[in-house]
């Protein structure tokens, strides 16, 4: 039985007899993990060079697969289903039949109206995130496509622009994105990802509940319905607003959703909250959602709800 000092130096190499001198045959057949020598490096030209972005690990589970595997699963995880974030265009693919989708009202930009200024000026932050994220105008993208044969337009939410916020430009799209159902007769789906409402635009951002919901009274009017998906996050003036005035509202697996964040809540009434709080399931539960569909099975669910309501 070795002792603890020589357990250490087979894991180690820290003996100074085993810097100086060559392994014996039978130090040689003891263990083949023994370091016989300290300071053993790499030359940094024999590295192998390893491609950016090959490999996706899960946050939740921490489970790491390749980034085309996670692409095939429509970035959901394939050992604890965690449904990753992504973004209009993911869904839009996902949903829409190939080559069936339109792009709609991709001309509007986000104004700095107020010459609003916090850490620095709404503008510059404007420019840098169009400079950055060069295929997005603001926060949501609207676009026309079919569902296994059936008509749809979705409007879809950016989380990457400025969290996803509610500001004049969303307004305006969504208010288009109605007259465009209503014109071709169309049923409307809205995927949500937000913060809330964009205090860079204060009132002129405040105003899009009102005008929003009113717009959905058009659509109903109009005998169309109108399906809203919320994923995650959705809250603010989402939740407050269009997020939770669906015909049908459906959800995510895990999606987080609410008006104020959990924490502000506990601090607010001074109570632990219940385990799952604010998540789609406890929401489902509690009767705040109709139905929780996995990515995975969006697009068949989708085709079976428009077929249900077309009759």
């Amino acid at each position: 039985m070795r002792n603890d000092e020589d357990f250490e130096i087979n894991l180690t190499g820290s003996s100074d007899d085993l810097n100086t001198q060559s392994p014996t045959q039978e130090q040689k057949e003891s263990g083949w993990f023994k370091r016989w020598r300290k300071g053993i490096t790499t030359n940094t030209s024999e590295k192998k060079e390893m491609p950016e972005g090959l490999w996706s690990k899960c946050p939740e589970c921490n489970y790491i697969c390749t980034t085309s595997e996670l692409d095939e699963a429509k970035y959901v995880c394939p050992k604890c289903s965690y449904h990753h974030r992504i973004g209009s265009q993911d869904y839009f693919d996902i949903i829409f039949d190939e080559g069936s989708q339109t792009a709609l009202f991709e001309n509007i930009r986000s104004k700095d109206f107020l010459g609003f200024t916090d850490l620095k000026p709404y503008g510059k932050r404007l420019d840098e995130i169009h400079h950055k994220a060069s295929h997005l105008k603001d926060s949501m993208r609207v676009a026309a496509g079919t569902v296994n044969g059936k008509g749809l337009v979705i409007a879809c939410m950016d989380f990457e622009f400025i969290g996803g916020s509610l500001g004049s430009v969303m307004g305006e799209k969504f208010s288009r994105a109605v007259d465009y159902c209503i014109e071709h007769k169309l049923p409307y789906m809205v995927i949500s990802k937000s913060g809330g409402a964009r205090m860079m635009e204060s009132a002129f951002s405040l105003m899009q509940l009102a005008k929003t919901s009113g717009k959905l009274s058009q659509l109903s009017d109009a005998g169309l319905p109108y399906i809203s998906m919320l994923t995650d996050p959705t809250f603010g003036g989402i939740s407050a607003s269009f997020g939770m005035l669906g015909d049908l509202n459906i959800a995510e697996p895990g999606a987080l959703i609410g008006f104020a964040g959990p924490r502000v809540i506990k601090e607010t009434i001074k109570r632990d909250l219940p385990e799952g709080f604010q998540r789609s399931e406890f929401l489902l539960e509690h009767g705040f959602l109709d139905k929780i569909i996995p990515r995975t099975e969006l697009k068949e669910k989708l085709y079976q709800i428009i077929s249900l309501i077309e009759g």
